[in-house]
């Protein structure tokens, strides 16, 4: 591309995120959102998050909640783990390799660089330790290093899984070590050819038996063609032990965080959906994740809703494709979801928190924030609440990006921020 046509484009992009007004966004949360119309153009709305630092701010948090920064200079922090003894791991590193299709993929990767850190990621874990159960976590050092950039996490039978955005791997793990003792041992591969979405989002089942492995799309509705979306855009079941899998679930564009429902053992997970459909489509949504089931991705969203781009449809995928529990809002970008537990308070009990990275794609931006959608009878119920905001200020910057979110069982939750590169930790006031 010449670099004076990138330039224009580049001007007719910020333009047109300049385009939509300064009202509240149109959003809808729940069970049964209304979707409008899909709305398409050349290039979508765009709104840059202009990073700026934290100084002396924090993020704010609840009445009877206090957060502090637990780690900070770190490589692009992604998801964390409580392990048993207490220690936080910390997975960073920044993967993907897709090449740009068409000049506005060039336009919109450099919209959203401007927004994220410039800082090499660290294809490492960090252990962060409180020896003395202060608050203060005095030990930070690399656990193990030379990965090829990790991000989901679980341990489980005494073994520390690590997603990495090739292959999911294990480390034996004895309580208190600070150190890995070696390399990790390659559980199975994990499809790593262009990674358009490359987290491989990871969790253990109740009993330690399977692991769970989210798999992103390899682009926004299918125009790579379908053939690179073979064992794509869904869940895979691993056995821990053999490393044998199955597509567990499928059609969830880029299912980006899972957990386990502890009353339960239901897998549930955090998706993102398509883009281009105008600021206000595809919602991106909390759901159960069913075995066998399809969720509707390339061919249609939030159910049986035809997205009329991707060719050739499917009917009968499209007859199949079940509703996604619960709507967070379009472009929020939610990267991180961690069951709640009673140590966490009376109002946040019951429920779940998920970390919305933030949008790009449209001009008032959402996201930027941790929320809590309460659960009754098993179920999202009711509007979600913030939980931690601030990450984008009123004077329109950026301070943060929350990626990972993790309940600490001594009654705490862990925030991984990756453009701040800092863990932030919030914990009741007793």
């Amino acid at each position: 591309m010449k670099p004076l046509h990138a330039l224009s484009l580049l001007s007719m992009a910020l333009l047109l995120g300049a385009c939509g007004g300064d009202g509240e966004p149109t959003q809808s949360h729940g069970p049964d959102p209304k979707l409008p119309e899909p709305q398409r153009s050349l290039l979508p709305s765009m709104k840059i998050a202009q990073p700026a630092a934290w100084e002396d701010q924090k993020p704010t948090v609840p009445e009877g909640f206090s957060v502090t920064a637990i780690a900070t200079g770190l490589k692009i922090p992604r998801q964390s783990l409580v392990l048993p003894n207490g220690d936080i791991l910390v997975a960073e590193g920044r993967g993907g390799s897709a090449a740009k299709l068409k000049p506005k993929d060039v336009i919109a990767s450099q919209i959203k660089a401007k927004g994220n850190t410039q800082v090499k990621g660290g294809n490492r874990l960090t252990l962060l330790r409180d020896a003395d159960g202060d608050g203060t976590y005095e030990v930070q050092t690399v656990f193990a290093e030379n990965l090829n950039a990790p991000y989901g996490l679980a341990f489980a039978n005494g073994k520390l899984y690590v997603a990495n955005q090739d292959a999911l791997v294990r480390f034996d793990y004895k309580e208190g070590q600070t150190q890995a003792d070696g390399p990790p041992t390659k559980v199975t591969d994990l499809p790593a050819e262009i990674n358009h979405h490359w987290t491989k989002a990871l969790t253990a089942s109740t009993d330690g038996r399977y692991l769970y492995v989210g798999i992103g799309s390899n682009s926004n509705i299918t125009e790579r063609g379908l053939e690179v979306e073979i064992d794509r855009a869904m869940v895979w079941q691993v056995d821990a032990e053999t490393g044998a899998h199955r597509p567990y679930a499928t059609g969830l564009r880029n299912p980006t965080a899972l957990a386990i429902q502890p009353q339960t053992g239901q897998l549930w997970a955090v998706v993102n959906e398509r883009d281009e459909l105008g600021p206000d489509l595809v919602p991106d949504y909390l759901t159960s994740v069913r075995e066998g089931e399809f969720y509707g991705w390339p061919y249609s969203y939030w159910g049986q809703n035809v997205d009329e781009r991707v060719r050739p449809q499917n009917p009968a995928k499209v007859a199949a494709a079940i509703k996604p529990d619960y709507s967070l809002g379009s472009h929020v970008a939610a990267l991180g979801v961690s069951f709640s537990l009673p140590a966490m308070g009376e109002r946040f009990a019951d429920g779940v928190f998920v970390g919305e990275h933030g949008s790009w794609n449209r001009p008032n931006p959402v996201g930027y924030k941790v929320i809590f959608v309460p659960f009754s009878n098993g179920k999202p119920a009711g509007e979600p609440i913030d939980f931690a905001t601030g990450f984008r200020g009123e004077d329109g910057k950026t301070r943060g990006r929350p990626v990972g979110v993790t309940v600490d069982p001594r009654g705490a939750l862990i925030i991984a921020d990756d453009l701040a590169n800092t863990v932030w930790r919030v914990t009741r006031n007793r």
